[in-house]
């Protein structure tokens, strides 16, 4: 690969006017494709085989409908009314504007009016809510699927919720003037001076990207550059590479939308990827030309020299994270799919973009590209064997103690990951809503009135055809009395049987949240339950609503890690061993990262879920998927500095020094562009902490996290310290092995070769 590399750098960089204009119109075609041919990306978080689906079939079999409220990308909405403080909604003039209210959505184009709106005061009246002893069971029993909060000890009567049904198809569907008519048709109800607040899909805005985390970590990464190269002109090269790189990369998968549903989440997690990888592998090929350019004849055998060995690297560097990435597939999961080929695409041109674009930007910059040569920065070039920089001081401090330096790793890594063991999963949902926003005050409105456990109701839908018409109504109370026997349920509503008595539906009403431990363990037992009422009775029953799909969504996602884990590591084993041509190193690498993972998952633990050290109000369980995208991500790029530090320290062992003087010598070469790469990526990551998206704040500070823990303590101290102590073995690969192994030869060796058979032998003298 090396000489195809070199031979390519070297006509790039001499023919830069040829391939600069062709990436030029690729670009513009391909930008001009995505534009003119997008289509809208979907929200739809639909997963397959989920055990709440078995509701959904139920639903669809006795109450025809009745499902599509049910499904995630259905068009809901519930207005949350709450009476002035210390009045209640029955008072004359607060259930007067409740029903001015109703008469106004009545009216409103987007309220589907084939079922009347029944008036949630009324509705109480009419079960008898309203009068009677509030404190006796029998009336807890009659008025607990009331919607209005008879039943609250504090302030009753004060707070009732009322569904409204929308003509919209789907979510997607929902323009900014469908939302703010469904908010502003309360208004004069507020202005009466009730409080009204809208959740559901209606109410939910699509959050759009707002470049800025993008553009801080951009300029982070420029001055970093800056700082590596000692020049302000070389700094811009990578960032050209990355915007090209990231372009390309959204091109085409707007261009995807004309012919596949696209999740929204796909551009996402391709913005990360593109820049931070971009810049990355443009980073570590100018700094190879950096130095070749001191060494070789030309500039042009140094844009074919950094490319042979730099790109070499990079090419398999790209390839471990395509592999992570696209390895997301088989966790079965649409939406996680298309995050991860959206990935997978924006490494691909991160890779493409530094491999041809990157030597003809080298040879279109010519003698200015690291000029001005600022003072006081980068004044020793790390690949100078006789200059002592950082990576040399640290190199050699590891040499002399590297047990100490090992243990003292495995000690952080271990304190950093014990806050993991308590890692509790959660989708996000109303609660996660910034506190501004109506569905958030709507949440907080209803948990006040009626419980936390009103936000995730469980709707439990019956299937009675198997069971005798005598039995059905003993069948269904039996079901009730089990599951209102459960400590943690706070009640269960009256049956509501089918037209032809086959079907039945309930409500269970948890005492916890939807995102609640104690409420996932609660579907759980409530399924359970299923086989011993099915033995006695022959009936079937399914749970849905949000409490059980996000239970249902944390057990496909964690039964999915391991898997995963084991498919996309063995694959990527299997690459490192074809690039260090050893077995430990590769073996090393991926149990470093084991740790690595486990750090981070303890420090976003501690930091999102507990709460610790302030740097969020509001902790909350850990996203569901973000697990398993982090573990795909930062295995890419644990990898990446894998390749990019180690082969740096096996091309010194392969020219024969000793595995510790090759270590040494390698992190001197490595060091400084690996720790570049890294505070990149760091800042990268963490500027999405500035989004106002809980779960993008989350997912920044994890992968930001990952990529500290993984690339300073993992690959620059741990990995190090075990090739020291394992000595030659760390580069030892069994004969039958080695003949079977591709040689790829990222140390350029084959290079080498040919230049030296390419060299004239010397002239023999005349005689």
């Amino acid at each position: 690969m090396s000489v195809y590399l070199y031979r390519w750098g070297k006509l790039a960089f001499r023919r830069k006017w040829i391939v600069l204009p062709v990436w030029l119109v690729l670009f513009l075609v391909l930008g001009g494709l995505g534009a003119q041919l997008q289509k809208p990306m979907s929200n739809s978080f639909d997963i397959p085989n989920l055990p709440s689906e078995r509701a959904t079939e139920i639903l669809d079999k006795h109450f025809p409908g009745m499902s599509a409220g049910f499904q995630f990308d259905a068009v809901t909405g519930t207005y949350v009314i709450g009476a002035p403080p210390g009045q209640r909604l029955t008072d004359p003039a607060n259930r007067a504007a409740v029903e001015a209210l109703i008469t106004g959505l009545a009216a409103l184009d987007i309220v589907d009016h084939g079922t009347p709106l029944t008036d949630p005061i009324t509705a109480a009246e009419e079960m008898g809510c309203l009068t009677g002893d509030r404190q006796s069971p029998e009336f807890a029993s009659k008025c607990s699927s009331a919607p209005l909060n008879v039943l609250n000890p504090t302030e009753p009567d004060s707070v009732a919720v009322l569904n409204v049904p929308f003509t919209i198809k789907e979510f997607t569907d929902v323009t900014a003037d469908d939302r703010k008519a469904a908010y502003d048709v309360a208004d004069a109800a507020r202005a009466a001076g009730l409080t009204v607040e809208l959740s559901g899909s209606i109410a939910m805005e699509q959050e759009q990207p707002s470049g800025k985390s993008e553009m801080i970590g951009m300029g982070f990464a420029f001055l970093v550059m800056i700082i590596a190269f000692g020049a302000i002109v070389a700094a811009f090269v990578p960032i050209i590479t990355a915007l090209v790189g990231l372009g390309a990369a959204m091109s085409l998968i707007f261009l995807g939308t004309s012919v596949l549903e696209v999740p929204s989440f796909t551009t996402f997690l391709a913005s990360m990827i593109g820049i931070a990888l971009s810049i990355d592998y443009a980073l570590f090929i100018v700094s190879r030309y950096k130095h070749e350019l001191a060494v070789q004849d030309s500039a042009e055998e140094a844009a074919g020299t950094a490319l042979a060995t730099a790109g070499a690297a990079v090419v398999f560097a790209g390839l471990t994270v395509i592999i992570a990435l696209v390895g997301l597939s088989i966790v079965g999961i649409r939406f996680l799919t298309f995050m991860g080929l959206g990935g997978a695409i924006a490494a691909a041109f991160a890779v493409i973009t530094a491999i041809t674009l990157m030597p003809a930007l080298l040879g279109a910059f010519g003698r200015f590209l690291f000029k001005p040569k600022l003072p006081l920065i980068a004044q020793h070039d790390p690949e100078d064997d006789t200059a002592v920089t950082n990576g040399m001081r640290v190199g050699r401090l590891i040499g002399k103690a590297p047990a100490l330096t090992l243990i003292l790793s495995v000690i952080v890594l271990g304190l950093l990951a014990a806050p993991a063991i308590n890692m509790n999963l959660g989708l996000p949902g109303e609660d996660s809503m910034p506190k501004t926003s109506t569905v958030r005050k709507a949440y907080e409105l209803r948990t006040e009135g009626f419980g936390a456990g009103s936000n995730g109701v469980l709707n439990v839908a019956v299937d009675l055809s198997g069971v005798a018409p005598d039995r059905r109504d003993a069948a269904v109370t039996a079901l009730r009395d089990e599951l209102s026997g459960y400590p943690d349920m706070d009640y269960v509503t009256e049956p509501e049987f089918s037209a032809d008595q086959q079907g039945a539906i309930l409500d269970g009403v948890p005492k916890t949240g939807p995102n609640d431990q104690a409420t996932k363990d609660l579907v759980r037992d409530a399924r359970n339950a299923e086989g011993e009422l099915k033995t006695q009775y022959g009936m079937e029953y399914g749970i849905t609503g949000t409490t059980a799909i996000y239970a249902d969504v944390d057990h496909a996602l964690l039964s999915k890690i391991v898997p995963y884990l084991a498919i996309v590591a063995c694959a990527a084993f299997l690459l490192l061993i074809a690039v260090f041509r050893s077995v430990l190193v590769p073996l090393t690498a991926a149990l470093g990262f084991l740790l690595s993972m486990a750090a981070t998952f303890g420090a976003t633990v501690l930091i999102f879920q507990e709460g610790k050290l302030g740097l969020i109000d509001e902790p909350r369980p850990i996203v569901s998927f973000l697990p398993i995208m982090l573990i795909g991500l930062v295995f890419g790029l644990a990898m990446d500095y894998q390749v990019f530090l180690v082969t740096r320290m096996r091309e010194e062992y392969v020219h024969g020094k000793s595995p510790r003087n090759a270590m040494i010598f390698g992190y001197h070469h490595g060091a400084r562009v690996v720790t570049s790469a890294a505070i990149i990526m760091i800042f990268v990551f963490g500027s999405f902490l500035m989004e106002s998206d809980a779960t993008a704040k989350s997912m920044g500070f994890a992968l930001a996290a990952g990529v500290l823990f993984d690339a300073f303590l993992v690959r620059m101290v741990l990995i190090p310290s075990l090739l020291v102590l394992m000595g030659e073995s760390a580069w030892w690969m069994p004969k039958w092995l080695d003949k079977i192994v591709p040689d790829i030869d990222v140390e350029g060796a084959k290079l080498h070769a040919l230049r030296k058979k390419s060299e004239k032998p010397p002239m023999t003298p005349v005689r």
